[in-house]
């Protein structure tokens, strides 16, 4: 069984302009990871010209579904019926896209079947995690 799950996903921009660019974007999921989630986007979609991948909570994105989550770096809400917008806080500036709400319940039911919520903590390995540390400190 794959520990990692990735699903391309279509994302709107949200900019000044009267009409939303379309930019590709990928969720991605990693049991070694459990409570994270990561959207890359591509370096042509990105002012810098390089990818950028975020890292924020499967559960903030989870509650962003259902009502304004977040008050940090990023943000989640629903947006009508079938949007979900993610905001992205960073000191150049704020990203703010439309994703279709359908594409993330479909990618948190499928974070769901591989680590199931509430048992995030059954994939972590602290006694590694620990003697990886103390290695490190001694």
């Amino acid at each position: 069984m794959s520990t990692v799950i990735e699903q391309p996903v279509e994302a709107r921009l949200v900019a000044a302009a009267p009409r939303m660019q379309s930019i590709p974007a990928t969720l991605h999921y990693d049991r070694t990871d459990p409570f994270a989630v990561h959207m890359a986007f591509p370096a042509p979609a990105t002012l810098e010209g390089v990818e950028v991948c975020w890292t924020f909570a499967r559960d903030l994105l989870a509650a962003g579904l259902e009502g304004p989550e977040g008050s940090g770096d990023v943000r989640v809400r629903p947006y009508g019926y079938d949007r979900t917008v993610l905001e992205f806080h960073a000191p150049e500036g704020m990203a703010v896209v439309h994703v279709h709400s359908q594409d993330v319940r479909r990618f948190l039911k499928a974070t769901d079947e591989l680590v199931p919520v509430g048992l995030e903590h059954l994939q972590l390995d602290l006694d590694h995690d620990l003697a990886e540390l103390m290695r490190d400190a001694i």
